[in-house]
């Protein structure tokens, strides 16, 4: 369980909240606080007050992975081989493991192709497929998706949505403005200018009433 308590950080506040293992989907307005509670999960972020605990311990000290809206502002290498491996050689996984995870997650992303490319020539879509696969090629106990989903087409979202739910990863947190993802997910979180709106299915009811206010 990821259990919020008391929390307060950078204008988010959670007096209690606590999100079961699967795929939780965090909707609302832009503003409400998602990105937020992403970073709050995978140690990005430390509060300023209270605290967040995955399974009793600390964010900072468990494996996380993250994948932003934007993925060519966070890439660092080169060449999408050794992008795709960081997560691994910054965790001090050896050598022939991290060869193994790179190829295991280039498959499970349909990326095998784009391995000996430059990073800089890759389309958005692209840049986003590889940004998840070095997440997953880290093995995280929490994926945060920023907003994965925003340049990929609905037949790749569909293919990936459906990898990611069966990846076994304990804890995802997806961040998005598509009701139809958050629909599928096992947990639903609307936030709403900081603060905790409703969770569940009435939370996606909810999201779907303010995206009819900003027709």
């Amino acid at each position: 369980m990821i259990e919020c308590r008391n929390l307060l950080a950078r204008g988010l506040e959670l007096p209690a909240l606590s999100l079961p293992p699967g795929l939780t989907a965090v909707i609302g307005l832009n503003g409400a606080g998602k990105t937020t509670l992403l970073e709050l999960a995978t140690g990005l972020l430390l509060p300023e007050r209270g605290g967040i605990l995955v399974d009793g311990r600390p964010p900072r000290t468990i494996d996380a992975g993250w994948v932003a809206a934007f993925p060519e502002r966070s890439l660092l290498f080169s060449r999408v081989r050794d992008e795709v491996a960081s997560c691994c050689r910054f965790g001090g996984v050896d050598c022939p493991s991290t060869d193994e995870r790179v190829e295991e997650a280039a498959r499970a992303t349909g990326i095998q192709d784009l391995l000996e490319r430059s990073t800089t020539e890759l389309s958005g879509g692209e840049k986003a497929l590889v940004s998840l696969a070095a997440a997953l090629a880290g093995r995280p106990r929490v994926l945060a998706l920023d907003e994965f989903d925003a340049s990929l087409d609905p037949g790749t979202l569909a293919r990936l949505f459906s990898l990611i739910r069966n990846e076994g990863i304990p804890y995802v947190l997806w961040s998005t403005h598509n009701p139809a993802l958050a629909a599928g997910a096992d947990c639903v979180v609307a936030l709403d200018r900081g603060r905790l709106t409703r969770t569940g299915t009435q939370a996606l009811a909810l999201f779907e009433e303010w995206e009819r206010g900003t027709d």
